[in-house]
């Protein structure tokens, strides 16, 4: 948009104000781009001229639409400047008061200075788990995306917490780590966690204290390492701190403290165990009273001494270290009140004798009283030859005594960081951690010294690492989107850094001069001014000689040089020092025995004194250590880069605070305060950054939803969204630099935004418009057609009167302008006559003159022109003439020489090859072109000729028709003008066709002239190209010669690509020999089964396949069966070219074939016996049951129908190949899959047409069988007939019932085939599906190529050696990995494999025992099924019990529990594993075994247990469990005989009563399991539904176009692209999960109370969590989310009611959700809105209502905004209430269950147990 849209009239503009930095104002007129004034309206009606400049003033910054004010996201705003970021944050901090809003990856807080209830529990349990952008932002939000970060991406995260003093950057320190305590709990009870929270309250107390800005300062620099084990429960903790503001300890500036644990300790000085420190109150001593104010305001320092302590305690300090912390305390209160006094001299000074307080020091700390009064007074001064005692002065002595507190209580804080240190450490191994840095912000004050230059060092280094990071995540953004990257400039604070720190930069010279023996300030500062002045971040001020200015990045500050020397030294006397060291306090030795490591003790000489003791050296001193020379600032800065590299090392998070007033009031913002806090901590640099590039990001389904309003409606029935988005903006935006694609994104720049939502809203106002247009319109048509039939009547009349009036008015009036008429006229004419003549008159004498005068003026100019003309002339030619001569002889003569010059230059080169090259430079391409134009112009011609024949020929034809058509009038009208008329259409026809013919003729003569022209060009350049061979072929020698060395380099490619291809074949060598072992294991495995299962007669085990057979007949193996999926799974894993080559996957086809085989002529040879049995003996008698008649119907059905199944599957199975087979030819990229294919294709087809044989043999085998049947029928019948007695001892029975068997091998042989058909079938279902994942991934692999190829083809020839040599080697690279992830599955496939061999090993010595023992004693075999066939025989004596044996309890357990899965059963009663335990329990006390009941109910609960925590996730498992375990309560209750429980049994039900046992106490138990495993099931449910609740009642569409979409910043929500990813979910699918609960607890057979309780606990769950986002999302607290929330919560309504359970109290538990709708849909305006909202919600609490008025926003702007006064109206409505002060709703609450007892109308006795459970070994008594 140009300069004229943009500031044109009403547009909003931000303008400079001295007061409030930035003020609003509005343009009144349009402005024109280079108009020097820009008329603006401020907000109270105030005109003002605001002058436009190009160096003075640019135009002002733009405002954004009122819909986007109040974001929590500053990127999200349009225009991206200071005024908007700064009016963003005053309104959301002073309107809604939100104290967190996002500045991209930066939290921008703002210090409330009130308590707020946004940090409890429940809010960090819905922060936990959430992404940073679903929820509005808070300190919690960034804690939770560190910790998410740290276990996704196993990196080291940071949290980087500055701002100034008193901006709140403990409290956000201290909140952040209670985020990681809570969601990161230690997984043991070491309660790591609570002893990181402890060591808040300890630092606060020794290093926290008041300043003029903040109650709770801190004076140090932290970084607290939270450390995490594997499974990110937090382990341990370390803590680092840096520059403790000694000084504090000694002075303290007006209405400033100590520390304090100073305050803390006196203000409890009266306890009994502190008597002996001799405390009084803190105003009693000078290091605690120079603030003359010890108090602050709501702060007891007696309670938080008490909970110090308890951190103390709690970290392991014991009592007796606790009592020599605070000895320590107290000693240095006393030190600083040691009175020093000067002598008369002046030169030195005493202590007074008895001085209370130098004598308490010294007991307390265990030293002796005269040495540290010697010593405070006079100093030791050590030469190379003598020692000196020497006095010091008064002030002096003080500054000592100073330095000695400091320096105690510096030691005593480094002592204790180190202890909190210890009881943080774990032995455990950290596998990451995150750390929390709190360290001081920017300070300038009007004072600055030593501390506040390393405080502003540290910030620097900071910025620059913050800059840097924010310009990689950009960066990596734009790449991630695949957006064009251009380099963005950001400032960059290096060269300020190298002045700090660089070789002779500040610090350094600082460390110089303190090594000088008499170094000063000044003469550092002078060494500063010589130095630095060239830089320009250093500067000398005007005034001063002794301070320096350094221009930081974010203000100037002028330090003071006083003191820089004696802060970087750190001095304090050894005799002090070693007095400390031999005191009789052990502690207090121990804080010094290292002391020399740590410090430097004044060893410098001084000038002579005049009273001066001399004294002997004694032994020579020690040579101070390298350690020993090290300076604070040195100190400092090896720390501040430690702790660089360790933020490098990880991935930082950035909270900014503010300190949004100095005043301390509560939600107070003052602008001036805020904005050079925001330049100075980096927010605007974040803005400038982002503003840079495009700051603005939509993803397409949100900018879709957005802005479809825009689009038309043809656009809207396109289905791709990128496509309508892009067609809209290229149609709206016509500059493409203003946005770009990415991938899932789409990117605008500044300003783009608000100029889409400029023409959304004028497409919303047209559209208002037009509504109100025309109901305005319809309303006045309306009352104008009641007006109109009510005046037509009194017009009638009225016009009839004023009609008569009016026609004799004209009368009357015509008649008078008659007579005026005449008589004006006559006297006009007159006075016209008159002044006529006199003008006439005076004109002609005044023109006469005026002419004559004229012609003599004009004669006299004329002769003096051809005077001057004839003079001009000749002096003009006499001018040209010399000029002319003398130009001559100068040309010649120049031209002489330069043509003498050009001659020789011409010889030169005429002799040269390279002058002819150059004149015909480009001859050949001049041919090429010159031959493709004349080719060209001949093909058009061509055209030209076709097309004018054509158009001849369609003319002709044209002329026919008509003619005809005119014969054809002409003899059925004869109508003259009609034929008239066609033929002037027939003239015109021809008139065209002549005039085509002639400019056919004109173009063919052009083109004849043009082609000779060519052909004599052509010629002349071939003349032209015949000179020029001779220099062509030393071009392509030179070029022979450039080849030559580009095929040495490739040559090197290719023996790097030939290494990397031997690499290949061994892997490919290994993993054939692997493939080799694992066929080999694979065929010992199966020989094992085999061998494993013998012929005969055994029960099946429950777990075995029902495709195994037990008969005498060989049958196909689960193992065997598995073969072919597995080889599929390799075939997709190794790749169909690899996998076309090993036939192994069809070698087990062949084996089935050749068992087929087997069982052919096993089933031959008995064929043969049976006829040569049938032909020997005759006749069989009839001893064929009724059971055997039945099976053998039963079998003949069943074949019948496996037939025609077999014959669908072998349909079906030919379609299928012949579909594949047509789709490889078609796919097929390359004949390497073609012929992989074909060679499988051909060994199945083999496989299958053995196949075919082996069934038809089968087929005729089964034929010979029935017919032998039907001799045998026929001879029994006559045997009947005969009654002949002889053969009823015949052996004819044992033939029958091997045929019998030979029958249901075949019936078994079926079945096999049936399974093989089935498996071929999903094998080449399988087949296809690789297939066709093979074709799509050569197809992107071509594509793939292609781009290759002509990004190559672009490159250079040296390029794309280079280019193909890297392609060539990642893709051999990329093989070799595959291989190698091949290779490992195969490994880990063979090494189970190995280990299953291992463990049949060891069984095969038991399997031959048994069947040893089993081949000894058949008799004791159990009968074994043939056929699962329930067969319902209802025996006449049952009772209802079942009997087992006491060993076969195990398995019991075991079917019924273990290994029991509900759809087992469920086609059975329900309930039925509950059922049949106590049934087994009624028999054990039927027989009175008190043993057997307690085992059997122990391992029944046990195994329950069991199972349920194997399957803790699995709501199938879980409901199952639960009504079997409440079924089993109910039938120990409705059977134990109490009266209670019998009242609703019937007769037979009262006998099956217990006799013997009371199970009480077991009922008690399994009523406790019972509610365990509904609290599991409420669980499992819940952590499925969870990622659904927000989504589907939130978020999903539930009315469409009904949900508006905000621009959205940095922070977006993670969406997919078409909104239906794995993280979205719609109304239905929640609605449909209830209903998947619901049905699954009916089929369980739970009982219905039960179930609608989990349901109401679900409705709860979706209130509680549905809720907490509402009140903790910005984003959907509007009008349209309440209308989708309503309309999906009577959704859930309607749910309720069909499935019956509206009585169940789930509506009470979501009547809050419902509320909190209506409240988003309500009117919000007047006294009698707010009186009806109280009324309306009363399940809502004051702090949800105002929260959610507070969060209300305008999708657009026709909505407003909730007003300050309104919610304040609300507030005190609400007063009176007594609601619980609470904002979240408790997630984690359960309402109490009731298990109602519910009778079974079951009778035992009619109980089935089906076979297909294996209970064989049950007995019905």
């Amino acid at each position: 948009m140009s300069v004229n849209e943009l500031y044109s009239k009403y547009t909003r503009v931000w303008i400079p104000d001295p007061e409030d930095v930035w003020r609003a104002a509005e343009i009144i007129k349009d402005y024109t781009e280079g108009e020097p004034i820009l008329y603006l309206k401020l907000e109270d009606e105030t005109p003002l001229e605001y002058r436009i400049g190009p160096k003075d003033n640019a135009l002002p910054f733009l405002r954004n639409p009122d819909i986007l004010v109040g974001e929590n996201d500053l990127t999200a705003l349009s225009y991206l400047h200071e005024p908007a970021v700064l009016h963003n944050l005053k309104v959301r901090f002073t309107e809604s008061n939100h104290i967190y809003t996002y500045c991209g990856i930066v939290l921008v807080a703002i210090n409330p200075y009130e308590q707020l209830q946004i940090y409890g529990e429940e809010v960090i349990n819905a922060y936990s788990g959430q992404n940073m952008g679903d929820m509005d932002p808070h300190i919690f939000a960034v804690a939770e995306e560190a910790y998410k970060q740290m276990a996704r991406d196993e990196r080291n995260q940071s949290i980087i917490v500055s701002g100034e003093s008193g901006a709140g950057k403990t409290v956000s320190a201290k909140y952040a780590m209670r985020f990681f305590a809570t969601v990161g709990g230690s997984a043991n009870d070491t309660n790591v966690e609570e002893k990181v929270l402890a060591s808040s309250p300890i630092m606060e107390a020794i290093g926290n204290a008041k300043t003029t800005r903040n109650d709770n300062s801190s004076r140090f620099g932290k970084y607290i390492q939270i450390g995490f084990d594997r499974s990110y429960h937090i382990i341990g903790a370390n803590m680092r701190t840096y520059l403790l503001e000694k000084s504090r300890v000694v002075f303290q500036a007006e209405d400033e403290r100590n520390y304090h644990i100073f305050y803390q300790l006196c203000a409890s000085a009266s306890l009994p165990e502190f008597k002996d420190l001799a405390l009084t109150s803190a105003e009693d001593f000078i290091f605690t009273s120079q603030g003359e104010n010890i108090f602050i305001e709501g702060v007891n320092d007696a309670e938080d001494f008490e909970k110090t302590r308890e951190a103390f305690t709690l970290l392991g300090v014991n009592d007796s270290n606790q009592s020599s912390i605070f000895r320590i305390i107290a000693s240095i209160l006393h030190l600083g009140n040691v009175e020093i006094c000067s002598e008369r001299d002046g030169d030195s000074c005493h202590i007074l004798k008895n001085d209370p307080h130098l004598a308490h020091f010294c007991q307390l700390l265990g030293v002796e009283l005269e040495q540290m009064e010697h010593w405070l007074c006079h100093r030791k001064l050590v030469t190379t030859s003598e020692t000196y005692v020497k006095n010091m002065s008064r002030k002096q002595a003080a500054n000592a005594r100073d330095a000695l507190a400091k320096h105690i209580y510096a030691h005593m804080f480094d002592w204790i960081v180190e202890y909190v240190n210890k009881s943080l450490h774990t032995s455990s191994k950290q596998h990451s951690f995150i750390g929390v840095l709190d360290i001081y912000g920017f300070e300038t004050f009007e004072i600055n010294s030593f501390e506040q230059f390393c405080i502003n060092y540290a910030n620097e280094k900071l910025q620059q690492q913050f800059n840097q990071h924010v310009f990689k995540l950009e960066q990596e953004e734009y790449m991630k989107e695949q957006i064009p990257w251009t380099l963005i400039d950001f400032y960059d604070n290096q060269p300020c850094i190298d002045v700090i720190e660089a070789k002779l930069g500040i610090l350094d010279l600082l460390d110089e001069e303190c090594k000088v023996p008499k170094g000063t300030d000044q003469n550092w500062c002078q060494k500063l001014y010589d130095r630095l002045s060239s830089s320009v971040h250093f500067q000398k001020p005007r005034m001063s000689n002794t301070s320096f200015i350094v221009i930081h990045f974010a203000d100037k500050v002028e330090y003071q040089c006083d003191g820089f020397l004696e802060k970087n030294r750190d001095t304090v006397y050894e005799e002090q020092i070693n007095i400390l060291k031999a005191s009789k306090f052990q502690l207090m030795a121990d804080l010094f025995q290292d002391t020399n490591k740590d410090s430097n003790i004044s060893t410098s000489s001084s000038s002579k004194s005049s009273r001066v003791n001399v004294r002997a050296s004694k032994p020579t001193p020690k040579v101070p250590n390298k350690e020993h020379r090290k300076t604070v600032g040195h100190q400092f800065r090896s720390s501040l880069q430690l702790l660089m590299e360790t933020l490098n090392a990880t991935t930082p998070h950035y909270v900014r605070c503010i300190k949004p007033n100095d005043e301390k009031e509560a939600f107070s913002f003052e602008s001036r305060r805020a904005v050079q806090q925001l330049r100075a901590c980096g927010v605007l640099e974040t803005i400038r950054i982002s503003a840079a590039g495009y700051p603005s990001r939509w993803t397409y389904p949100d900018f879709f939803n957005r802005y479809r309003v825009l689009m038309k409606k043809s656009d809207m029935t396109v289905g791709d969204k990128k496509l309508v988005c892009r067609n809209l903006l290229e149609t709206l935006v016509k500059d493409p630099d203003k946005f770009q694609f990415g991938k899932t994104k789409i990117f605008f720049r500044a300003g783009q935004v608000a100029y889409l939502e400029k023409l959304r809203a004028d497409k919303f106002r047209s559209a208002c418009i037009k509504i109100q247009k025309t109901v305005r319109g319809w309303l006045q048509r309306v009352r104008y057609q009641k007006i109109r039939k009510s005046a037509i009547n009194l017009q009638r009349y009225g016009r009839g009167y004023m009609a008569r009036r009016y026609a004799e008015q004209l009368r009357l009036t015509r008649a008078a302008l008659t007579f005026q008429k005449q008589y004006r006229m006559v006297r006009e004419r007159r006075d016209y006559l008159k002044v006529r003549q006199a003008v006439v008159t005076i004109q002609a004498f005044t023109r006469g003159m005026l002419t004559r005068r004229i012609f003599q003026e004009f004669l006299l100019h004329h002769k003096a022109m051809i005077i001057q003309k004839h003079v001009r002339g000749w002096l003009t030619r006499r001018k040209f003439r010399r000029a002319r001569n003398a130009a001559i002889t100068i040309q010649c003569a120049y031209r002489r020489m330069r043509a003498k010059r050009e001659l020789k230059q011409l010889k030169i080169e005429a002799r040269s090859a390279q002058h002819l090259k150059k004149l015909n430079t480009g001859m050949e391409n001049k041919i090429v072109q010159l031959q493709r134009k004349m080719d060209d112009q001949t093909n058009d011609l061509k055209t030209q000729n076709e097309q004018l024949v054509v158009a001849k020929a369609s003319l002709g034809s044209e002329v026919n028709k008509l003619q005809k058509e005119l014969e054809m009038m002409r003899s059925r009208q004869g109508d003259g003008s009609q034929l008239t008329s066609l033929q002037d259409e027939l003239e015109k026809l021809r008139a065209e066709l002549q005039e085509a013919h002639t400019h056919m003729k004109k173009l063919e003569e052009k083109h004849s002239n043009e082609k000779m022209g060519l052909e004599q060009r052509v010629e002349e350049l071939d003349r032209e190209n015949s000179m020029l061979k001779s220099e062509k072929e030393e071009m392509n020698r030179r070029i022979l010669h450039h080849s030559k060395s580009t095929e040495d380099q490739e040559s090197s490619a290719s023996q790097s690509v030939g290494r990397v291809q031997a690499e290949l074949d061994e892997e490919r060598l290994r993993y054939q020999n692997l493939l080799r072992e694992f066929s080999r294991l694979e065929q010992r495995y199966d020989n094992l089964q085999e061998a494993k299962f013998q012929p005969g007669h055994k029960r099946n085990n429950s777990t075995q396949s029902s495709l195994e057979s037990d008969s005498n007949y060989p049958s196909i193996s689960t193992s065997e069966l598995g073969d072919t999926d597995d080889a599929i799974q390799l075939v997709e894993e190794m790749g169909v070219e690899k996998a076309a080559m090993d036939i192994g996957v069809f070698m087990k086809l062949q084996k089935r074939v050749r068992e087929l085989e087997q069982e052919r002529k096993r089933l031959q040879v008995n064929l043969e016996k049976m006829e040569d049995q049938v032909n020997c003996k005759g006749i069989e008698p009839k001893t064929t049951s009724e059971q055997e008649s039945e099976d053998l119907a039963y079998n003949s059905l069943k074949r019948q129908e496996l037939e025609s199944e077999n014959k669908k599957l072998k349909n079906d199975l030919n379609e299928l190949r012949k579909a594949i087979a047509d789709r490889a030819s078609q796919n097929s990229s390359s004949n390497e899959l073609q012929d992989g294919y074909n060679l499988l294709l051909g060994q199945l087809k083999a496989a299958n047409e053995e196949l075919e044989v082996r069934k038809e043999e089968v087929l005729i085998l089964r034929t010979q069988i029935v017919s032998a049947a039907h001799q045998k029928e026929e001879t029994t019948n006559q045997i009947e007939t005969n009654n002949v007695p002889e053969w009823t001892n015949s052996k004819k029975p044992i033939d029958k019932e091997e045929a019998v068997r030979a029958y249901h091998g075949l019936c078994e042989s079926k079945k096999l085939l049936e399974a093989q058909l089935q498996s071929q079938a999903r094998k080449h279902e399988d087949e296809l599906a690789a297939f066709n994942t093979q074709i799509e991934l050569l197809k992107d692999d071509i594509e793939k190529k292609q781009e290759m190829l002509n990004h190559t083809m672009s490159l250079s020839p040296e390029a794309q050696v280079e280019y193909s040599v890297q392609q060539e080697i990642t893709r051999l690279t990329n093989d070799n990995l595959d291989l190698k992830e091949l290779v490992e599955k195969l490994e880990k496939n063979e090494r189970k494999l190995k280990k299953q061999l291992r463990i049949y090993m060891k069984k095969v010595p038991d399997m031959e025992v048994s069947l040893t023992a089993a081949s000894s004693q058949p008799t004791k075999a159990k009968p074994q099924l043939t056929r699962q066939v329930t067969v319902q025989r209802r025996e006449k004596d049952f009772e209802g019990m079942l009997e087992y044996y006491k060993e076969d309890e195990a398995l019991l357990v075991k079917t019924l529990i273990t290994d029991m899965k509900p759809n087992a059963v469920s086609a059975t009663v329900p309930c039925l594993p509950a059922y049949i335990l106590f049934m087994c329990i009624r028999h054990a006390d039927y027989i009175n075994d008190d043993q057997k009941v307690h085992s059997l109910l122990t391992s029944t609960i046990n195994a329950i247990k069991k199972v349920l925590k194997k399957n803790n996730n699995d709501f199938e498992m879980t409901s199952f469990w639960l009504a079997n375990t409440s079924r089993l309560l109910h039938c120990l209750k409705q059977y134990s005989g109490d009266e209670v429980f019998m009242t609703q049994n019937t007769a037979k039900q009262n006998e099956h009563c217990l006799k013997n046992f009371d199970l009480a106490e077991y009922r008690q138990v399994l009523s406790d399991l019972s509610i365990q495993i509904y609290q599991q099931l409420i669980k499992v449910a819940e952590h499925m539904m969870q990622p659904m609740i927000v989504s589907a009642m939130l978020e999903s569409e539930s009315i469409p176009s009904l949900a508006g979409v905000k621009p959205m910043g940095y922070r977006n929500r993670s969406s997919s692209m078409d909104g239906e990813g794995p993280g979205s979910y719609t109304l239905e699918a929640l609605i449909r999960q209830l209903g998947q609960f619901h049905s699954v607890m009916g089929e369980h057979g739970l009982d219905p109370e039960i179930a609608g309780q989990v349901i109401r606990q679900l409705f709860y769950s979706i209130n509680a969590l549905t809720l907490n986002n509402l009140l903790l999302r910005k984003d959907v607290c509007s009008w349209s989310t309440g209308m989708q929330l309503r309309y999906n919560i009577s959704q859930m309504e309607e749910w309720l009611r069909g499935k019956n359970l509206h009585q169940s109290g789930a509506v009470v538990n979501i009547e809050p959700v419902i509320q909190a709708a209506q409240l988003l849909q309500v009117k919000k305006k007047t006294s009698q809105d707010a009186e009806a909202i109280c009324s309306l919600c009363t399940s809502l609490t004051m702090q949800q209502i105002v929260k959610i008025l507070n969060l209300y926003t305008p999708l657009n702007e026709f909505e407003e905004r909730v007003t300050v006064s309104f919610i304040r109206n609300i507030q005190n409505r609400l007063q009176d209430r007594n609601d619980v002060p609470m904002l979240l709703v408790d997630t984690k609450h359960t309402f109490p269950v009731l298990f109602p007892y519910t009778p079974s109308a079951l009778s035992l006795e009619t109980l089935h147990i089906p076979a297909n459970l294996s209970l064989d070994f049950l007995t019905r008594v």
